[in-house]
């Protein structure tokens, strides 16, 4: 059963919850962990491919926009619109307005909220099909 933590931003920007989905990844790769970028669309999935490029001076984070035909398969982090694919279901930062496809086959999912009231009311929404489903639920307000 994953741990779910919901991080709180006071901001109310894309660019800030994506800005700060960046360090999670980052953190995470730096840790070892397989991780999956899930993305709401294809517009969000290429902001987030360049912004891992560029979010930090000096900061390194392989990655790769998923595509069932061309993975690599030595990349720890993967950008997507769909389902995760198995070795990448470790670690998920949703970015996404709803829960990842099987939740329950993940270790962790990390969820990034901002002050945006849509964003805010499909966060509600997800925290508590986490609660329904029994999974641990830590938050961080940042």
């Amino acid at each position: 059963m994953p741990d779910v933590n919901f991080y709180i931003l006071p901001s109310n920007s894309e660019q800030g919850r994506l800005n700060f989905a960046c360090k999670l990844a980052e953190k995470a790769y730096c840790a070892g962990h397989t991780i999956y970028m899930l993305t709401d669309n294809e517009i969000q999935k290429k902001k987030l491919d360049g912004l891992l490029w560029t979010f930090r001076a000096g900061s390194f984070v392989p990655h790769q926009e998923f595509s069932e035909n061309s993975l690599d398969e030595t990349n720890k982090v993967l950008i997507g619109t769909t389902a995760a694919p198995g070795n990448w279901q470790q670690t998920i930062v949703n970015l996404s307005s709803q829960c990842p496809e099987n939740p329950e086959l993940s270790e962790r999912i990390l969820e990034i909220i901002d002050n945006d009231e849509t964003v805010k009311s499909a966060g509600r929404k997800r925290y508590r099909q986490y609660q329904q489903s029994g999974f641990n639920i830590n938050t961080h307000k940042m």
